[in-house]
């Protein structure tokens, strides 16, 4: 049976050439709306290379401190101090935490402009640095091509060692293998190769550099940024909890109380750490920085729920009006069948596996668009739905096979298609079989 609908559908389909083409292109133009804003979000939020434990992070961004200062005539003055988290802070605050897998922290103290030379001098390049440690690469999961990540002998003793992505040594040396060991220079300081990594995508932006290099190469690593706040630095944090049930809570939960005892043995002092809801999780940090969202993750949802729900209806009730008159138009045949014998749930199925099969046809192309859309417009469009502008560029922003052919966006695409198909063709192709046969057997003169 199913076969006999699939083959009239077929046949109808090449009768209606118009109403046909304008079904799958409406059809197509909505799902390819819909999936660009899904894929987007899902590229965001979903565990895509390196950073295969987002379900399991936390971040550490930064730190207010606070001090009230009582005056001679009675009135009170207000120091603050913002910015990341010390040296200090790291060795007896974070990294020590019971509750999480790994601690890794990142410098904001960049080394500036930065710039390899090139042996052949050829010129200096431009690359993107991170300072950070050994655990970064525990949270983050690169896959080594060669060699391996600093270590914490290599952090605690300053030693000028680097990890590459693949596509910066092929510039520096002209090849990614067989580099470990080899010097560059890096701003005109000399740095050993430990190991390379696979590149990862601009998308991926919290592990995302050409270089990877110990925080400990900067000379005041251990410094404070304040002196009257010696827990005040220029680190920023990213936690993982451990893979077991309630850790991530259990980790929030400790690192809060850290801040609540800080708070407690300062009291005298009148001085406090402020944090706001700090340690996010990489979904809130995700959403509270989406465009229109001022922080509140919820209003992000409500949004995304309330475009998906629009850019759903509007083509549905377009596509429902089409529908419509194309049923009118088939009275006389509905008519016919009925005084055969069809039943009226026979021939509701048989119009929705009609319907079902242009919007499958429809969802085909609407899936073409969006990863058209999505690979040629990558350095504009995964930035729409950010709160603040940033520069992306298309050389280092890698759009992978797992970010587009993932399982979620298969499942998206097939459910977009099947409830376009039953708001757009349920209630007009019901409707319409409603009809008495005398009715519809006039319609026939």
């Amino acid at each position: 049976m199913l076969t006999l609908y699939l083959k009239q559908a077929w046949e109808l389909l090449r009768q209606n050439r118009l109403f046909s083409t304008i079904y799958i292109v409406g059809t197509g133009l909505a799902i390819a709306m819909t999936m660009v804003v899904s894929v987007v979000y899902y590229v965001k939020l979903a565990p895509v290379y390196p950073e295969v434990n987002r379900g399991r992070t936390f971040y550490l961004t930064s730190a207010q401190f606070e001090q009230r200062a009582g005056g001679s005539n009675g009135q009170t003055g207000m120091s603050s101090w913002s910015y990341g988290y010390s040296y200090r802070a790291l060795q007896e605050w974070f990294y020590p935490l019971r509750h999480a897998e790994a601690v890794s922290a990142s410098s904001y103290s960049g080394l500036g402009r930065t710039f390899v030379q090139m042996a052949d001098g050829s010129g200096d390049i431009s690359v993107s640095v991170r300072l950070t440690d050994p655990a970064f690469f525990r949270v983050y999961a690169f896959r080594f091509t060669e060699g391996s990540a600093f270590t914490e002998a290599d952090l605690q003793s300053g030693i000028p060692v680097a990890v590459l992505t693949s596509d910066l040594a092929r510039r520096i040396f002209g090849t990614a293998d067989g580099v470990v060991g080899r010097s560059f220079r890096l701003n005109f300081h000399e740095y050993r190769v430990k190991g390379v990594v696979r590149a990862a995508s601009q998308l991926t932006s919290q592990s995302f550099a050409d270089l990877y290099l110990p925080y400990s190469i900067s000379a005041d690593y251990r410094e404070a940024a304040y002196p009257e706040v010696p827990y005040c630095g220029p680190y920023r944090l990213t936690l993982v909890a451990r893979d077991t049930p309630g850790a991530a809570d259990s980790l929030q939960a400790e690192v809060r109380d850290i801040f609540r005892r800080y708070n407690l043995e300062h009291e005298a002092e009148n001085l406090k750490i402020l944090t706001g809801e700090q340690p996010l999780s990489h979904t809130a940090r995700t959403l509270m920085s989406a465009a229109g969202s001022q922080g509140d993750k919820w209003r992000t949802i409500r949004h995304f729920f309330i475009v998906l729900l629009v850019l759903l209806l509007v083509p549905a009730l377009n596509l429902s009006g089409l529908i419509a008159s194309r049923m009118e138009s088939r009275l006389p045949e509905m008519g016919v069948r009925k005084t055969f014998g069809a039943g009226r749930s026979v021939l509701l199925r048989q119009v929705m596996w009609e319907n079902l099969l242009l919007t499958l046809m429809g969802g085909c192309l609407g899936l073409l668009l969006a990863w058209t859309c999505l690979y040629l417009g990558r350095s504009w469009v995964f930035t729409l739905l950010d709160s603040y502008a940033r520069t992306v560029d298309v050389a280092t922003t890698y759009v992978s096979g797992e970010m587009l052919f993932a399982p979620l966006v298969f499942l998206m695409a097939l459910l977009l298609c099947l409830v376009l198909n039953l708001l757009s063709a349920l209630l007009p192709a019901w409707l319409s079989l409603r009809q008495p046969i005398v009715r519809s057997l006039f319609e026939k003169r």
